[in-house]
């Protein structure tokens, strides 16, 4: 980060009073004191000449709103004198001449008393001196730029006619403090890459990072075959993401501990057969008003656990499979900040990536883990589930869920149906093992963060898949298919809330951030997607009539 240096800002003071002081020689009045950057004496102006005094002195100060060395402010002051000084010459002249009639002695009877303020005609030009030294100040505190000696040193010892040719600069990062060379490669791209990469170590040591990605606003591919390719240098300390800090530990445990106690009232709520009736009033019924004694809830805690035990599980072992992909890569994680969420006991969690990726391979394979870890589980959880659910030896372990909940999905819903039949589903209620629920969670879960948008598993996944622009294309649909709660149902609003607010950023390139995956892994997030809409798209109500899929009718 740049320090804030001392800064200066030339200001001019225009102020005249009339003060008793001898007459200067051939000059009638009394005179009056001019105060510019010191003081100076001056005789009384005649108004047509203090106004031509007026606008040299304002054009002079305003023609350089803000001087950064001494040299600048000592070269304006002398040249604001000289203007000054001819002002008063043509005066003292015209004085000795005779004046210029009965306005110059109606003029000579009453001193000048005037306290300068902008006119109309400074005031653009100090708007835009004021404009340009704030941008020098945002230049001063925004990030430390590249140095343009080592950019010299750069262009000469690290780029040449084997690997690449430099033809143009320009500037690169969020805030324009890297450079980007342009020009044409002179090599198989991952080899020119790995080469430059060496070569600018030992010529710049740990000082920045070189990354390559596709030439901006290029007007065809490379002759050698893909896109036309261009180099970024940043400094290290302005590309690697910064350490987490104690307050995020903080933050990040008190998170978990309120997503512990989301999913320990998911486990109670899934008891709603058993809970006492005020309890079950005061959270169904809108009109309720006096909230029932808590101490109610005591007992069926110990019952909740399991279910609770199963959604925490599906999100540590997410987690677990986005660190598995990253240590052999080398990439750091942040600690996971768990999202509490009542309805499916958790909304996952936000993991940043503290340490820059090396290419779009190790993005796909570190996003898609995750999910995938957390599906592997949720999914054994489910079937193992239904299976114990229409198994009589189970029936004491059962509890009753609405019929609704297997509307919410509609892969998972006609999963359910051919497991349990039309009988146990075509009912106001349903029996079914908590593991059911806490797969069926799990499995939610882990279809929203496959979405692709913003830096959610499936955006990053996406991004590097298929490219940032076809992210864009890809966030555009979800966030209107979420937006007509077309997928999600009625957890697609909070759930959009949620991306907009945390996760709607891309993710920064990768160093190599133009070499392709390959096609198994953009035939595996295709399929990935596809599974996660079928996860996310509710049953409409003539095919859930039609499948037994609840009572239709009732509600």
């Amino acid at each position: 980060m740049g320090t804030l240096t001392s800064c200066s800002f030339s200001t001019m003071n225009l102020q005249f009073r009339g003060t008793r002081a001898p007459a200067m020689h051939g000059v009638r009045g009394r005179p009056i004191s001019y105060n510019f950057s010191g003081r100076i004496q001056m005789k009384k102006l005649s108004k047509r000449n203090f106004g031509r005094l007026l606008i040299r002195c304002c054009s002079s100060s305003t023609g350089n709103g803000s001087s950064n060395n001494n040299s600048n402010s000592d070269g304006k002051l002398e040249k604001d004198s000289s203007n000054l000084t001819t002002v008063i010459t043509e005066e003292v002249n015209e004085e000795r001449n005779g004046g210029s009639g009965s306005e110059g002695s109606d003029e000579e009877d009453s001193p000048v008393s005037v306290s300068s303020r902008p006119t109309i005609s400074t005031v653009g030009s100090t708007y835009n001196n004021f404009q340009v030294d704030s941008f020098k100040l945002m230049e001063l505190l925004g990030p430390e730029k590249v140095d343009p000696s080592d950019v010299k040193a750069i262009k000469e010892k690290l780029f040449g006619y084997s690997t690449f040719w430099v033809t143009k600069e320009e500037p690169f990062g969020d805030l324009g403090e890297g450079i980007l060379f342009l020009g044409n490669l002179r090599g198989k791209r991952e080899d020119v890459f790995a080469k430059l990469q060496s070569q600018l170590s030992e010529i710049m040591g740990d000082k920045y990072n070189l990354f390559m990605v596709e030439e901006p606003n290029s007007e065809g591919p490379d002759p050698r075959g893909g896109p036309r390719v261009s180099f970024g240098m940043l400094r290290k300390e302005v590309s690697e993401p910064g350490p987490t800090t104690l307050w995020q530990y903080v933050i990040a445990f008190l998170l978990f501990l309120l997503t512990i106690g989301s999913s320990v009232e998911l486990g109670i709520a899934s008891q709603i057969t058993r809970l006492p009736p005020e309890v079950v009033k005061y959270f169904t019924d809108p009109n309720a008003i006096e909230p029932p004694d808590m101490q109610l809830l005591v007992p069926f805690v110990d019952s909740a656990l399991p279910l609770a035990y199963g959604v925490l599980g599906v999100q540590i072992f997410h987690e677990i499979g986005h660190f598995l992909a990253a240590f052999p890569r080398n990439v750091k994680l942040s600690i996971p900040y768990f999202i509490p969420n009542i309805t499916l006991g958790s909304f996952g969690a936000i993991t940043q990536f503290k340490s820059i990726l090396p290419d779009r391979k190790a993005k796909v394979d570190i996003s898609l883990a995750g999910p995938f870890a957390g599906a592997a589980l949720s999914s054994s959880m489910f079937a193992v589930g239904l299976l114990l659910s229409s198994n009589p030896a189970a029936a004491a372990e059962l509890v009753q869920v609405p019929s609704t909940l297997f509307q919410g999905s509609l892969l998972l819903g006609l999963i359910s149906r051919a497991t349990l039949g039309y009988g146990a589903m075509h009912g106001a209620m349903v029996s079914i093992h908590p593991l059911v629920i806490a797969g069926w969670c799990g499995l939610t879960t882990s279809a929203f963060n496959m979405l692709p948008v913003g830096c959610l598993d499936g955006g990053r996944a996406v991004q590097g898949a298929f490219g940032k622009g076809s992210l864009m294309g890809f966030g555009l649909a979800t966030y209107s298919l979420l937006g007509l709660g077309v997928l999600g149902g009625p957890l697609s609003l909070p759930w959009g809330l949620y991306v907009l607010i945390c996760q709607r950023t891309p993710e920064k390139p990768c160093l190599n951030d133009v070499t392709e995956v390959g096609t198994w892994r953009k035939a595996a997030l295709g399929v990935a997607i596809f599974l996660v809409v079928l996860t996310l798209l509710p049953v409409w109500d003539e095919l859930a009539e039609e499948l037994g899929i609840g009572l239709v009718t009732t509600f």
